[in-house]
C-alpha cells in the first residue's frame, strides 16, 4: 500500500479506553496495531472488535517491548510511516494530521504537549530535567523528550532502533536521533488526563538519566 502509516499502540489493561481509541485513530492511519503487553483484562478483545491488528505478549514485557513489536510487524507488512501513540486516551488521534504534514521534509516528529493546570508537577519537572539531559549529551534539543506521541519514516527504524524494554525507550529514540544527525521536529499537541497520571516515575526519571549517560559512552 503506497504511503502506507501504521499506528502502534502499546497497551496492558487499557479495556476502559481501547476501544475508543482504536476507532478515532482508524481515521487517520491505513492499520492500527494493538500490542497487548500481558493484560490481565479483555483489552485483546476489545481492541479486535474496534478493527485492530493485535498481537499479544503473554507477560508483561514493557512498552519498549511491546512497541518494538508493532513496528516489526508493521515493516513487515510494508509501513512507509509509523505513529505510536497511548493506549489511554490521552491523545488526540486527529493530531495524527499534523505529524504527517510535517514528516514530509522530516524524518521523525514528536508530540509537545501543551503545559495546563491538569498536567502533573512532576511531569513538569521531570521532562524539564530530561530535556536538558538530553541537549547537553545528544545536542538534541526535544521540549517533551518523554510524550508517548511521535511519528517517523520506517527508513530510520534501523538508526533509531532501541534496547530499552520499559519507558526509557522514548528517551533512547531522541539519543539516536541526536547521535545519526537525524531531520526532527515536534508538533504542539492536546493532552487529556483522565486517570490518575501513570507515566513515567521520579525513579523512572532518575533510571533514564543513568540510562542515557551509558548510552554516551557505551556507544
Amino acid at each position: 500500500m503506497k504511503n502506507s502509516t501504521y499506528a502502534v499502540i502499546a497497551a496492558k489493561n487499557e479495556a476502559k479506553h481501547i476501544s475508543a481509541v482504536v476507532k478515532d485513530t482508524k481515521k487517520y492511519v491505513n492499520k492500527v496495531i494493538v500490542v497487548d503487553d500481558g493484560s490481565s483484562d479483555n483489552t485483546s478483545e476489545k481492541a479486535k472488535e474496534a478493527g485492530a491488528i493485535v498481537l499479544q505478549h503473554l507477560v508483561n514485557l514493557g512498552k519498549g517491548a511491546a512497541t518494538k513489536t508493532g513496528c516489526e510487524y508493521a515493516i513487515s507488512k510494508g509501513a512507509e510511516t509509523i505513529v505510536f501513540l497511548d493506549a489511554d486516551g490521552q491523545h488526540e488521534p486527529k493530531d495524527i494530521i499534523k505529524f504527517k504534514e510535517k514528516l514530509k521534509e522530516k524524518d521523525i516528529v514528536f508530540g509537545i504537549r501543551k503545559r495546563n493546570k491538569h498536567m502533573p508537577a512532576v511531569l513538569k519537572l521531570g521532562n524539564w530535567f530530561l530535556n536538558k539531559a538530553a541537549n547537553s549529551l545528544y545536542g538534541i534539543d526535544v521540549p517533551d523528550t518523554q510524550c508517548g506521541f511521535r511519528a517517523f519514516k520506517t527508513k530510520i527504524y534501523k538508526k533509531i532502533r532501541w534496547k530499552s524494554p520499559d519507558y526509557s525507550m522514548e528517551s533512547e529514540m531522541i539519543a539516536n536521533v541526536g547521535k545519526k544527525r537525524l531531520k526532527y521536529s515536534f508538533v504542539p499537541i492536546s493532552t487529556i488526563y483522565s486517570d490518575r497520571y501513570k507515566g513515567t516515575t521520579i525513579i523512572d526519571g532518575a533510571k533514564i538519566v543513568v540510562d542515557m549517560v551509558w548510552w554516551k559512552l557505551s556507544r
